[in-house]
């Protein structure tokens, strides 16, 4: 499936499997080779900036603002064709959204206060003081 063929999808679903789907897909897009830790922590990303109100007020408004997470960044033709990588993803964006529902005091957080991320090595104005580094990531609280 490319990634246009999802997005399109997306549009069709009903909210609570729309959002998981697109948490599913930029865990997908942006973390797929990374540990579980790291894939959580990328959702939590995504989760603290719903939650921020700046970004969107649903998931899938937050993971396809212009230019903030992958699925903007990447051609509609890219192609989710890993299967095992997808499943993951979206067992990973479940638990994420469940974890999420939980009282903000309860929540077993990996990344806590984190809302961007950028891949070792990248560059960035804002990157400074990462709170946690997991996989090939650095997590910051920017704002």
């Amino acid at each position: 499936m490319t990634l246009g063929l999802l997005l399109g999808m997306i549009a069709l679903l009903p909210r609570p499997v729309a959002d998981q789907t697109c948490l599913a897909a930029t865990v997908y897009m942006e973390a797929r080779s990374q540990p579980t830790r790291g894939q959580l922590a990328v959702a939590e990303v995504a989760l603290d900036r719903m939650d921020a109100g700046r970004y969107g007020d649903t998931i899938c408004d937050v993971v396809t603002a212009p230019r903030q997470f992958a699925l903007t960044t990447t051609s509609r033709n890219f192609r989710i064709d890993n299967q095992a990588a997808w499943n993951k993803a979206w067992q990973i964006a479940g638990q994420a959204i469940e974890i999420w529902n939980e009282p903000a005091s309860r929540r077993k957080l990996v990344v806590p206060g984190a809302n961007h991320f950028i891949r070792l090595g990248s560059t960035a104005t804002w990157a400074k003081n990462p709170i946690a580094t997991i996989g090939d990531h650095e997590f910051y609280a920017v704002d």
